[in-house]
């Protein structure tokens, strides 16, 4: 597994690459996270280099970050995963818009 993260490019200049991968629906590897914008045990809300993304589920943790690499594992039972993104073509809304449409 590291040696994947390893070659993830970081620098400053690049935009980080972004990948989810699920593991059994127990676990979650993130990658090209800039921001963790909230958690708790039953929802994520992380703002990826694609876009803020939302993981819903049950008994979530945080098992590693690493900020420098923009790279978030996370633990429990995973519900859902949705990318909070306009699809539509309207007047992008608010990030508190996306998340309570």
């Amino acid at each position: 597994m590291s040696q994947y993260y390893d070659q993830i490019p970081t620098g400053k200049s690049q935009t980080p690459e972004h990948d989810v991968i699920m593991r059994g629906r127990r676990i979650l590897d993130i990658t090209g996270v800039k921001l963790v914008e909230s958690f708790d045990n039953e929802e994520f809300l992380l703002e990826t280099s694609m876009g803020f993304l939302s993981i819903r589920g049950q008994n979530l943790q945080m098992k590693n970050l690493d900020v420098d690499k923009g790279i978030v594992s996370i633990k429990g039972k995973v519900y859902d995963i949705v990318y909070l993104d306009d699809h539509t073509g309207e007047k992008t809304k608010g990030f508190f818009g996306k998340l309570f449409q």
